[in-house]
């Protein structure tokens, strides 16, 4: 789930930041990165973006991650939270350092027209057989985490402490590192000290890195609301309540919660994405049933968006005249909290990246869209863990040219036609986690 932004000049942020604490990415690192990709990293890619599994149901993806990492010589634990995998390299004193990578597919039809598109098939938790594709760029995430796991180990003299790789699932479903949490990862493994996770952008150039010292990602909730109605002939709607024309009134006021109850200055989405009700021209339906995705950039507006739904989509049936036993119902169906980078982490690590990959290499990100992640569960003030989340890109300089020239416009994640540059992204998303680490994890 790609979370939105914009990209502006580096110069003047890298000046601020100050000297990189990190050593640079040496030449030797990514000489043995490519070297990996060529003999080892791009098959695996293609092997996940053929073979792509749904959230919750991720069996073969954890099979061959736990494989992969198990054959680096790591400890590798599987079944955690379902489908999750963690790797454990204990490597002398030192911190505790999370590396995160979600696994899971989405359920659309491949159409990008590459050699290796998907396929596959797959029955989804309700039972009905979808067409599943790596639309969001997962696959270079959990190929990226075996590339840093693979060269991590060959340079364990460059560097100290304690490695944990998750292997995330349902990060598509927002419920994946919930799971994981719920089932005593920290508990069970250790707390970090820091954790760190990626996401290729197809709106970002390839050889770029971007990060942020504030949110990369807003808060997400599904809601469901179900309104009630009392059936009738359609050419006696006075006999009846109609749950279409309930239903359409919630619609329209939801969208009084952003313009005349949240502040102005704090960015609020209420989107209706389904609308359902009836099965015929002249029959009023006996209920209508509504599927929203909300978000917000703040926890108490998030709870302030909750209450005005339930608020609103239950009085609106009141003044319908629906008895109390037959009005809206909201329920809130999966969710993830606001995701914020530490910003004395993000300042460290993105001076990293500066270093790494120079500064015409790393961009600092605006916000400029509402998308979400559930890395934010890992790293919530609750749980006192720094979190950094960053983007690498994944779309090749000229493809932006060519569309900039009326050619055929870069593909959007989640979209059929999604597709990135495996061996820029991959290549850049191992490099990138191996800097941070040698950062965070320096050797004693």
């Amino acid at each position: 789930m790609r979370v939105d932004r914009k990209w502006i000049g580096a110069a003047a942020v890298a000046l601020a930041m100050g000297a990189s604490q990190a050593s640079a990415d040496t030449g030797e690192i990514a000489t043995a990165v490519e070297a990996d990709y060529a003999d080892h990293l791009g098959a695996l890619f293609r092997y996940f973006h053929e073979n792509p599994e749904l959230s919750f149901l991720e069996t073969n993806t954890a099979k061959r991650m736990a494989a992969e990492l198990r054959a680096t010589g790591m400890e590798v634990t599987e079944g955690v939270g379902g489908t999750g995998v963690v790797g454990m390299v204990r490597n002398g004193p030192g911190p505790l350092v999370m590396l995160r990578a979600d696994m899971d597919g989405l359920p659309l039809p491949e159409k990008s027209g590459l050699p290796y598109a998907s396929k596959a098939v797959q029955v989804a938790q309700d039972g009905t057989e979808y067409p599943v594709m790596h639309a969001c760029g997962h696959d270079v995430h959990i190929t990226s985490m075996v590339g840093a796991a693979r060269q991590l180990m060959e340079i364990k003299d460059q560097w100290s402490g304690t490695l944990m790789f998750v292997v995330q699932p349902a990060e598509e479903r927002v419920g994946g590192a919930e799971l994981m949490l719920k089932d005593g990862l920290y508990e069970r493994f250790g707390k970090p000290d820091y954790a760190v996770a990626f996401h290729v952008d197809a709106d970002l150039p390839t050889g770029k890195v971007s990060g942020s010292e504030d949110i990369v990602g807003s808060s997400a909730d599904s809601v469901d609301i179900v309104v009630p109605g009392i059936g009738a002939h359609g050419a006696s709607p006075h006999q009846g309540r109609d749950p279409v024309y309930i239903g359409a009134q919630i619609v329209t006021a939801l969208q009084s919660i952003d313009s005349r109850e949240v502040g102005p200055l704090s960015p609020v989405v209420v989107t209706v994405g389904s609308f359902q009700s009836g099965t015929k021209h002249n029959i009023i339906s006996d209920e209508a049933r509504l599927q929203l995705t909300v978000r917000a950039n703040d926890e108490e507006v998030r709870a302030q968006i909750h209450e005005a739904i339930e608020r609103i989509a239950v009085n609106i049936g009141r003044a319908h005249g629906l008895p109390e036993n037959l009005l809206p119902r909201v329920t809130r169906t999966e969710g993830t909290p606001v995701t914020a980078n530490d910003p004395a982490l993000a300042r460290r690590l993105n001076a990293v990246m500066i270093d790494a990959f120079g500064e015409d290499g790393f961009l600092p990100a605006v916000q400029t869209g509402m998308g979400a992640e559930d890395f934010a569960y890992f790293v919530t003030k609750e749980q006192g863990v720094p979190g950094y989340y960053f983007a690498v890109g994944g779309t090749p300089p000229e493809d932006f040219e060519a569309a900039a020239n009326g050619g055929p416009p870069v593909p959007s994640h989640h979209s059929p036609l999604f597709k990135i540059a495996p061996r820029e992204s991959v290549t850049l998303g191992t490099r990138a986690m191996i800097a941070a680490v040698l950062d965070l994890a320096p050797p004693k």
